[in-house]
């Protein structure tokens, strides 16, 4: 969108907070970038530049506007709409590769040369991934510094950075203020406790919570996940460490509340929570699409906003819906807590009433079959799927939706559901569709749209948000899924 010069000038006049994040302005007498909804006076359009990413504009020589924080705009929808090699990059680099693994790493991990991915994300997003992570380690010391107080040289290691003079350089660089004007000037930020980091998560609106905690509540895990006190919380399982997340929803935000065993993790698990909440999903072109369905147009106009709610790892997920396989909501719940308990990293949390991380693959791969209280069927469907995830199935941020989608399928007892459920929920595919559900056959009869045949018909026209047409669906069901719990 960035080469359409005309397009991104009217949205920057208009002060369009629904592009914030897809491009961002630089302007030339200031040397400053801004997001389009920046709430200065817009520049005269002949001193407008824009740049696809934040790196971009930092590469080409502007700092981040003090106003407006362009680096802590929501991300651009497309990284999470595409399935392709540069959309893959953007959602691994978000959630650490490159910090981690390197590019190298990351390039093994997309199943391409580093050559190759270097040259396709510098294409599409004027930036490679070094500089990409670059801006993130910027954004992550940024937070540490107004939201903690850990001295200067922890917190450029926590941020990522090698030595204290890159991360006092890069500051500057980026912020046009030293590390310590920038505490200084962050002095009514919120903080939390020690040991804890407040944050903002900021979406394009609207945003309807309604299914999105609903449903998350609903479903949740006794140990792992809980609702208390107005906010979803769950345990995670990052690259160093786990931590415990509170998550509540707020006008323009997500306020989130973490506490991570290393802060290493902080970007990780910044961008799977991004993810759970689906909060970089651009909600009008989802709902102007939608909305042309005759059917779907009052569901729309009632709940408009309505995300998919996704997961923090993939592979949990997969063996979630396995234990969900043609059972009740609270029959799954049920298997999946005795394998927390009997499988689950132990982890404390003095706030509330969070015991476990999730099984890993690894610690599921030495059950014993025998203690599982259900059907053989299903017991070796469990198991084949937690071999094939140690073998490498790969159902990350990054992963190759097709080709996950085929190995999911090879895989016995792996039919439709389950397998489009897990590309819907965890590998995020926006297009993912479920005709065979119970829900959806129900809101099929409800509204009048027809058998499975004529319901897969009907949803050509709701590509590529047949994802988010499902939670319009299932919400004319009377379900906890679809109501948000109460505070």
């Amino acid at each position: 969108m960035h080469e359409d010069f005309e397009r991104c000038v009217r949205a920057v006049q208009a002060k369009d907070a629904r592009f914030d994040g897809w491009f961002y302005t630089a302007v030339l007498t200031t040397k400053i970038y801004c997001r389009p909804s920046c709430p200065v006076v817009p520049p005269k359009p002949r001193n407008m530049t824009f740049h696809p990413s934040a790196a971009a504009a930092q590469q080409a020589g502007f700092r981040a506007c003090k106003r407006c924080r362009p680096d802590a705009s929501p991300g651009s929808p497309l990284w999470n709409e595409r399935a392709d090699l540069v959309a893959r990059a953007m959602r691994l680099i978000a959630d650490g590769v490159v910090d981690t693994e390197g590019v190298s790493g990351l390039a093994a991990r997309l199943g391409y040369s580093v050559r190759q991915v270097e040259r396709q994300v510098f294409a599409e997003l004027g930036a490679g991934p070094l500089a990409l992570a670059r801006a993130q380690r910027a954004q992550t010391a940024r937070t540490l510094i107004e939201t903690t107080t850990l001295p200067m040289t922890e917190l450029a290691l926590a941020a990522g950075f090698g030595s204290i003079r890159t991360f006092n350089d890069t500051v500057r660089e980026v912020f046009a203020l030293s590390p310590t004007e920038l505490r200084s000037r962050a002095k009514g930020t919120p903080q939390a406790a020690a040991g804890a980091l407040v944050l903002r998560l900021p979406y394009r609106k609207p945003l309807c919570p309604d299914n999105l905690f609903g449903h998350l509540v609903a479903t949740g895990v006794p140990g792992v996940e809980e609702w208390r006190d107005g906010a979803y919380r769950r345990t995670l399982r990052l690259p160093h460490g786990h931590g415990v997340v509170a998550l509540r929803p707020e006008d323009g935000h997500i306020a989130c509340r973490l506490t991570l065993a290393d802060l290493r993790d902080l970007p990780a698990a910044t961008s799977r929570c991004r993810r759970l909440l689906d909060l970089d999903a651009d909600p009008v072109a989802v709902d102007d699409q939608l909305a042309t369905d005759p059917l779907l147009a009052p569901l729309v106009a009632a709940a408009p906003g309505r995300r998919v709610p996704h997961t923090v790892d993939g592979a949990e997920f997969a063996v979630r819906a396995v234990l969900g396989q043609q059972v009740s909501t609270a029959a799954a719940r049920t298997h999946a807590a005795r394998l927390v308990v009997a499988h689950g990293e132990p982890v404390d949390d003095p706030e509330g009433g969070l015991s476990h991380l999730f099984p890993s693959p690894e610690a599921l791969a030495s059950l014993d079959p025998e203690t599982l209280a259900m059907p053989r069927s299903r017991r070796r469907t469990l198991l084949g799927l937690v071999v094939a995830l140690t073998a490498g199935l790969d159902l990350s941020a990054g992963s190759d939706w097709e080709a996950a989608r085929a190995a999911l399928s090879a895989l016995p007892g792996f039919g439709p559901w389950t397998v489009e459920s897990i590309a819907m929920r965890a590998l995020g595919d926006p297009d993912a569709f479920l005709p065979t559900d119970l829900g959806i056959k129900y809101a099929a009869e409800a509204l009048g749209l027809g058998g499975q045949a004529a319901v897969v018909a009907r949803s050509a026209a709701w590509r590529p948000w047949r994802a988010y047409a499902t939670q319009h669906l299932w919400a004319t069901g009377d379900h906890p899924i679809n109501r948000m719990p109460a505070a």
